[in-house]
C-alpha cells in the first residue's frame, strides 16, 4: 500500500520521508478538500510547522492544489497523476453553505474566457456554492 504514496512522491520529484508519506496518506484519505485544521486534527502528533512546510512543498511540486472557496480557510486536494495544475487541468469546486465542506468536481472543467488583448490568465478560481447531496438529503427528509 505504501507503494502508492512512494510513487506519488517520486512522480513529483519529492524526496520521500516517513513524515511526508504519513501526511500524503492522510491527505489521500479525505473524500473532500481539506484545510490545515483538518490535517492538524487527523495528525495531532505532528507539529503545525511541519504540516505547513509539507503543504508548501506539495504545492510547489504540484502534488496538491489549493482552493479558495471564500470560507476564509484555504482548502487543499491531492492532484491526480496526470495533473500538472495547468489551466487545462483546472476544474470546478463546490462549497456547501450548510456543512462548509468543499468538493472537487474534476469532471467539470473551468470554462474558458476570452480576455482582452494583453491580458494573461495565471489562475482561475471557479467555486459553486449551495448544498451538497448529504445536506440536501437531510433537508428534504425533514420536509
Amino acid at each position: 500500500m505504501s507503494d502508492i504514496y512512494l510513487d506519488r512522491l517520486n512522480r513529483r520529484e519529492i524526496k520521500p520521508t516517513a513524515m511526508r508519506l504519513l501526511i500524503l496518506r492522510t491527505m489521500m484519505q479525505f473524500e473532500r478538500a481539506f484545510c490545515l485544521l483538518d490535517l492538524e486534527t487527523e495528525l495531532d502528533t505532528v507539529d503545525k510547522s511541519t504540516l505547513s512546510r509539507t503543504i508548501t512543498l506539495f504545492l510547489k511540486h504540484r502534488l496538491i492544489h489549493c482552493i479558495d472557496d471564500g470560507s476564509g480557510s484555504l482548502k487543499y486536494s491531492v492532484c491526480g497523476n496526470d495533473c500538472d495544475c495547468s489551466l487545462n487541468d483546472l476544474h470546478a469546486h463546490f462549497c456547501c453553505q450548510k456543512c462548509h465542506k468543499t468538493f472537487c468536481f474534476r469532471s467539470i472543467h473551468v470554462p474558458t474566457v476570452d480576455l482582452p488583448q494583453g491580458f494573461t490568465v495565471e489562475s482561475i478560481n471557479y467555486v459553486l456554492k449551495g448544498l451538497c447531496s448529504e445536506c440536501s438529503r437531510k433537508i428534504n427528509a425533514t420536509e
